[in-house]
């Protein structure tokens, strides 16, 4: 699906859940869809600050937190950085193939992975309220 068609999709989505996609949301998603990789808050400040004189990291933050909140954004966690999900609209386990070498960032669904997690989680007791695995290598184009 193309850029467009995502943000369309996202205000649709957003819209439906009582949720304002603002154009300063918009601006943070458009540029996280433009990335191949996960992009940190201040890499997006320093584009966004290209079309909005006014950007500040609460800017930022603010808007990837609204992002976070309803999907439409994952953030990968051992580096602190984000990427926009094009599969917001529904509930998943979020699995991550990050190359070291050029910093892509790939989402997978591994069948299996989260019914195993959880049923040993639940053998033991534990509740899974989020799932976040991050693998770490090379992308195909790197080896």
């Amino acid at each position: 699906m193309n850029q467009d068609n995502l943000i369309s999709k996202a205000k649709e989505y957003c819209e439906g859940r009582g949720a304002r996609f603002t154009h300063l949301r918009e601006s943070v998603y458009a540029l996280l869809l433009k990335h191949e990789g996960a992009i940190g808050a201040y890499d997006l400040l320093d584009e966004l600050k290209r079309t909005e004189d006014s950007a500040k990291p609460a800017t930022v933050y603010r808007a990837l937190d609204f992002l976070l909140e309803h999907g439409l954004i994952h953030k990968v966690e051992s580096d602190n950085t984000f990427v926009a999900c094009q599969h917001f609209d529904c509930s998943h386990p979020v699995q991550f193939l990050i190359c070291d070498d050029c910093g892509s960032v790939q989402e997978i669904q591994s069948s299996g992975v989260k019914e195993s997690l959880e049923e040993q989680a639940n053998n033991l007791g534990f509740k899974v309220r989020k799932q976040t695995i991050e693998a770490h290598g090379q992308c195909g184009k790197c080896i």
